[in-house]
């Protein structure tokens, strides 16, 4: 298992936003983007829309998906699934969790759909 990233804590990423992992902080090859919902809960997917290079963290998010901003596919934060065109592949997700107090990062582990990190 992937060692944890201390991303921050919960109240340091604005509900209805984004905050930016580089590779050279997760050791992770890609960008990873860690979402904060709405509702409070936490998830995180590859950063880099699957159609095009543009950054999902700089996208809209409604509930549990995130819209890219610059051709508009959604994706589901959850699962990472493709939810419009024009991207057709889906986005990788990864483990999110809030331990003592802070928002954790696993780098390369995909994360539980059924679980939301709040």
């Amino acid at each position: 298992m992937s060692e944890g990233i201390d991303v921050g804590s919960p109240d340091e990423i604005e509900a209805g936003t984004a905050r930016v992992v580089e590779p050279e902080d997760s050791g992770f090859v890609d960008p990873i983007a860690v979402f904060h919902t709405e509702s409070g809960c936490f998830f995180a997917l590859n950063d880099t829309c699957t159609h095009e290079e543009a950054s999902l963290a700089e996208g809209w998010i409604e509930g549990d998906t995130v819209e890219c901003p610059l051709h508009s596919s959604s994706f589901n934060l959850r699962t990472g699934k493709v939810l419009c065109l024009p991207a057709t592949e889906d986005a990788r997700t990864h483990k999110v969790a809030v331990e003592d107090g802070r928002v954790v990062l696993y780098p390369g582990v995909a994360a539980d759909p059924a679980r939301a990190a709040d």
